[in-house]
């Protein structure tokens, strides 16, 4: 998925909760229309209203209708009737129907019929024009689907997501930016997915339990913004930070097809998202802890027999920062990726390594980089997007540093650090690369004892190894037993130093 499909799909996600989370104001007339400045981010087209009746300090409101259309995925929505009731405290209470429909649609002709359903659910709204606050909470809200029609034919599918004991608080503040702060935690999400192939009579059903989910955001809305038209959306102004995760998750699968099927469980503990997103920046990290998989691979090793499969973690992580617009001065970007303590079972080892030559010890994998650079377009800016694609170069690379490295596995331990800064007014002394000067530094050990036990296994030739051997020797220096340490560095000239020997 492109960074671009993937924002079309949070906007119209923002989009919804924005539409529900300003439902807030000190008289029931002022709650609706409060509410319908909001659903303006759908567009003039995007809403229809059946009708209002305003009595003695109620609103009734019937056949409030939804829509969104990119061009290739349509989404309605009928959320039935809605009643602001003032509760003559300068509060105000809000109900809705207990179960509407959604309907999205492609372009292909595919369609899938869906039902939103909540029960216990109780909202209340107080405050004042300038800084409205409600509160929500429901013991169910639930997201079914009922149907799905794909060329012609009717799926047989079971889909359900129901949050239990949900509660949130909203604050929304209105201005030339509208800002709305809101948290929301849930006890439990429960998950089905069961749908039948009606062509090869294959079957997919997942079913699982997540505890403990929370959401913590803020969005800041400008004035006039709306949503209907994602590919051409102006995000000057807009903003959102949210923090959601969840305190541990356990699911099962089982998944055929005509030939093969593939059945197991898996469940990870705690697990935190962090985003923030304006039309200048774009921060992303993850955090997941104690990821376990176990199922069976049918047909491996060979027809007819099963091999099983057991995957664990103990952390998984991945970090984003990047500019998103043209920046005059270098910006910072980042990016890191987080492996630690992966694990397989002996069956999959003895595949490669039945003698257990090898060791076995938990693998991990750490990268963590760091720098500035410039950025030539507005990678949001559709037309700026695609001369991007076309750009022999997107920007300038101004700094980078490495601050950390860490491989670890089958006995031997790779890490360094370092960092480099490039000179982009000096393109000669590398042909067509901007000249850099640094250095880094990396420690390698257990090569030779892994080596030598490729050796013993007939995975690595002895002239192969030797070269590697002599490649070590040149370039790099013993610092213990079987360990070694090389600086690798680039001065002002070009020169490429490494452990004092220059090599370019």
């Amino acid at each position: 998925m492109t960074l671009k499909q993937t924002f079309k799909t949070g906007v119209c996600l923002t989009a919804l909760l924005s539409g529900q989370a300003a439902l807030a104001d000190v008289t029931a007339v002022d709650v609706w229309e409060n509410w319908k400045s909001n659903l303006d981010l759908y567009g003039e087209a995007g809403v229809t209203i059946g009708s209002e009746d305003i009595g003695d300090g109620t609103v009734t409101v019937t056949d409030l209708g939804l829509s969104m259309d990119d061009g290739d995925t349509a989404v309605t929505a009928n959320m039935g009737n809605i009643t602001f009731t003032e509760n003559g405290d300068g509060t105000v209470a809000i109900t809705m129907s207990e179960n509407y429909p959604i309907t999205i649609s492609s372009s292909d002709g595919s369609t899938a019929d869906m039902s939103v359903t909540h029960s216990g659910l109780s909202m209340s709204a107080s405050g004042e024009p300038e800084a409205i606050s409600y509160a929500l909470s429901a013991d169910k809200y639930s997201f079914q689907v009922d149907n799905i029609t794909e060329n012609g034919q009717t799926i047989d599918a079971d889909v359900l997501f129901a949050a239990n004991d949900v509660t949130g608080n909203y604050v929304v503040t209105t201005g030339d930016v509208r800002n709305m702060a809101y948290a929301m935690t849930m006890g439990s999400v429960d998950i089905l997915v069961d749908v039948k192939d009606p062509d090869s009579d294959g079957t997919v059903l997942i079913s699982g339990k997540i505890n403990g989910l929370f959401v913590d955001a803020n969005v800041d809305l400008p004035e006039g913004m709306t949503f209907d038209d994602p590919d051409n959306l102006d995000l000057t102004g807009f903003a959102i930070s949210a923090d959601y995760g969840l305190a541990d998750g356990s699911y099962i699968f089982d998944i055929t097809d005509q030939e093969d099927a593939i059945a197991g469980s898996a469940s990870t503990g705690a697990a935190e998202v962090a985003v923030t997103f304006d039309d200048k920046n774009l921060s992303y990290n993850v955090l997941t802890r104690d990821i376990a998989v176990d199922t069976v691979l049918p047909n491996v090793p060979i027809p007819g027999m099963e091999l099983p499969l057991a995957v664990s973690l103990s952390e998984y992580g991945v970090g984003l920062e990047m500019p998103l617009s043209k920046t005059e001065e270098p910006a910072d970007f980042a990016f890191g990726i987080n492996l630690t303590d992966l694990t397989i079972n002996d069956e999959i080892w003895g595949m490669g390594d039945p003698a257990g030559a090898l060791p076995r010890d938990p693998a991990t994998i750490k990268l963590d980089l760091a720098g500035t650079a410039k950025l030539f377009f507005d990678i949001m800016d559709p037309a700026q997007a695609d001369a991007m694609a076309m750009a022999d170069v997107p920007g300038e690379l101004h700094s980078l540093s490495l601050n950390e490295l860490l491989v670890s596995a089958v006995g031997a331990k790779l890490d360094g650090s370092g960092a480099f800064t490039f000179d982009n007014d000096d393109l000669t002394t590398i042909p067509d690369f901007p000249r850099p000067e640094g250095s880094v530094t990396l420690n390698l050990a257990g090569a030779n004892k892994l080596i030598d036990t490729l050796i013993q296994m007939g995975l690595l030739p002895e002239d192969q190894a030797m070269g590697a051997r002599m490649m070590m020797g040149m370039f790099a220096r013993t610092t213990g037993d079987d360990q070694l340490s090389s600086t690798v560095e680039v001065n002002a000239q070009g020169h490429v130093i490494a452990n004092g020997q220059r090599i370019r």
